[in-house]
């Protein structure tokens, strides 16, 4: 069973920082693109971040680029993202989402989803 465990969250002024931490467990991390995904109050699931198995090639979403960082530690079976310049329109929860050898922008290619993490951008 592939378990999904966020953290990191919290409440942040704008200009603050925060790093997000996502641990996978039940299978070998490794074998795993890595994404991110933010949900804000009645909007939809959005893409945020991604990497590859190896680190090697990493995705972003325009809104994030230059300020967040997806990074992973194979050895600790975690996916980072290290988010900085918070805006208070980064508020959402904050999913990591794990696909099978690949990584994409889109929901679907995900297979396991964690439960999310709350992140509050205050102004």
């Amino acid at each position: 069973q592939v378990q999904l465990v966020e953290s990191g969250g919290g409440l942040v002024q704008a200009g603050g920082s925060l790093r997000l931490s996502c641990a996978l467990s039940g299978r070998t991390f490794s074998n795993y693109g890595m994404g991110w995904f933010r949900q804000a109050p009645g909007k939809e699931r959005e893409f945020v971040a991604a990497i590859s198995t190896t680190g090697g090639r990493t995705l972003y979403a325009d809104f994030v680029k230059g300020r967040f960082t997806i990074s992973r530690d194979n050895a600790k079976n975690t996916v980072y993202l290290q988010m900085s310049s918070l805006k208070p329109e980064d508020t959402a929860v904050y999913y990591c989402a794990a696909a099978v050898l690949q990584i994409g922008v889109i929901k679907e290619f995900y297979k396991y989803w964690g439960q999310g993490t709350q992140v509050t951008v205050s102004s």
